[in-house]
């Protein structure tokens, strides 16, 4: 497999990594924007709870946009290119974020404001929806065998970093704007600066070549006229399976990073300033774990590792609560730490992982549509679903319920895949067969 030399290798790295760091900025402070002002803004005549069901309705909007943009994207991203699809995808979720900053409130243009924000969200995650799998495939198809895991760690770093720099916006504006500038305005600075990670990301993106395997394949062999019609023909069961393993990341990462934010200063009156913190702090813990898992996963396998997670999510999953009652700073964000950690171990291995999965022909669909399906469900419908959960209760203990089905039904499916570690990259998995791949992590 053709490699890059050292300067290509940091260009591919930073390449990789600058989408989904920007995806993850945009989607947390959505998330967080939604949580704590979205629903006086653009839903003021609607009650508490009511207007945090709306807001987050349309957080999830960006969710259900996802696969249509990983159709879309995939598609031309299996026939013309990886490098290509990543920067009209960038263009998209960029503008797409930058516009939301700049709707006006229900006081100015009423109704608008909430169809505007329902739009422009919609537009976003189109582009998200097509971001995750390029960016996977130009880290993991530029790698040197053996370090896959390594390598799909530039963009699997993206959550941690974009949602830690999200996070200090909102804490650097909590502590220096009073309440009523903070929702008049204030919310909106963070999106208009992901116009600057815009620039950027498209100025390091265009720089770029097509990646190594990619190239050799569309050389040696003729394209698939419909990627995902091939994908659907050959390989649904992998597609399936890998979809219903990782709706446990999503769930997991809004569960700690969104749910628990309006949980935490809805329901138990912990300061949000406290939970920011808290959250900051657990993000970066994330970020580190993350590289050393995926690391790992090159190691141990990738199965064992997604495997390992499902189960450590059953066994946090009211530990994460229960340390978040105590309203306690330093046991909140362990509880927060130890949710996020669990996130880590299966996020860590996921960017290598989905794309072994599938052919090279479809490589970018099969990997933008299991990961953008899994977060309509854990990203979108979740989030839904435990705010509705704890607004009937009263309770969390549902949502720890609801997070425990979720890691049953992740360990269940990825046992129902194979090891992918050690396989012929340069094509793939020839099909749902190939489920008897033996795990040479030994597991």
């Amino acid at each position: 497999m053709a490699t890059t030399d050292h300067v290509g290798t940091s260009r591919i790295a930073v390449a990789s990594f600058i989408g989904t760091a920007i995806e993850f900025y945009d989607f947390y402070i959505y998330g967080t924007a939604a949580a704590l002002v979205f629903g006086k803004v653009f839903f003021p005549t609607f009650s508490s709870t009511a207007g945090v069901l709306a807001s987050l309705g349309t957080f999830a909007v960006g969710f259900l946009a996802r696969p249509i943009g990983a159709a879309l994207f995939g598609h031309w991203g299996d026939r013309v290119g990886r490098k290509s699809m990543l920067v009209v995808s960038l263009l998209v979720m960029g503008l797409s974020t930058v516009a939301v900053g700049l709707i006006p409130g229900f006081g100015s243009i009423g109704l608008w404001a909430p169809v505007l924000l329902t739009v422009l969200r919609f537009v976003q995650g189109i582009g998200l929806g097509g971001e995750w799998g390029g960016a996977v495939l130009m880290s993991t198809e530029y790698a040197p065998e053996g370090r896959r895991g390594l390598y799909s760690a530039f963009p699997q770093l993206g959550p941690a970093i974009g949602f830690i720099l999200g996070n200090v916006f909102f804490i650097v504006l909590n502590a220096v704007m009073p309440a009523g500038a903070f929702l008049a305005y204030g919310w909106r600075i963070p999106f208009l600066f992901s116009a600057v990670l815009l620039v950027v990301g498209l100025y390091i993106r265009l720089k770029i070549a097509e990646t190594p395997v990619f190239q050799a394949a569309l050389d040696q062999t003729e394209q698939a006229k419909v990627p995902l019609f091939e994908l659907l023909r050959s390989q649904p069961r992998a597609l399936v399976l890998a979809t219903l393993s990782f709706v446990l990341a999503h769930s997991l990462f809004y569960t700690v990073t969104t749910f628990c934010l309006s949980f935490g200063t809805s329901a138990l009156g912990i300061p949000r300033m406290t939970l920011l913190v808290g959250l900051l702090i657990a993000a970066a813990v994330m970020g580190g774990a993350t590289l050393v898992f995926a690391m790992r996963s090159d190691r141990w396998g990738r199965r064992r590792l997604s495997a390992g997670a499902a189960v450590a999510v059953v066994v946090w999953a009211f530990p994460l609560f229960l340390l978040l009652q105590t309203r306690n700073p330093v046991l909140l964000t362990l509880g927060l730490t130890g949710g996020l950690l669990c996130f880590a171990m299966l996020y860590g291995p996921m960017g290598a992982y989905l794309p072994e999965l599938f052919r090279v022909r479809y490589r970018y669909s099969g990997a933008s549509i299991a990961y953008s399906v899994s977060g309509v469900i854990g990203g979108g419908v979740v989030p839904l679903v435990s705010t509705a959960l704890w607004s009937w209760t009263g309770s969390s203990t549902a949502v720890s319920v609801l997070l425990i089905g979720l890691g049953v039904v992740s360990f269940v499916s990825v046992l129902g895949l194979p090891e992918t570690l050690g396989h012929d990259f340069s094509d793939g998995l020839a099909g749902d067969s190939a489920a008897t791949v033996s795990d040479p992590a030994g597991g």
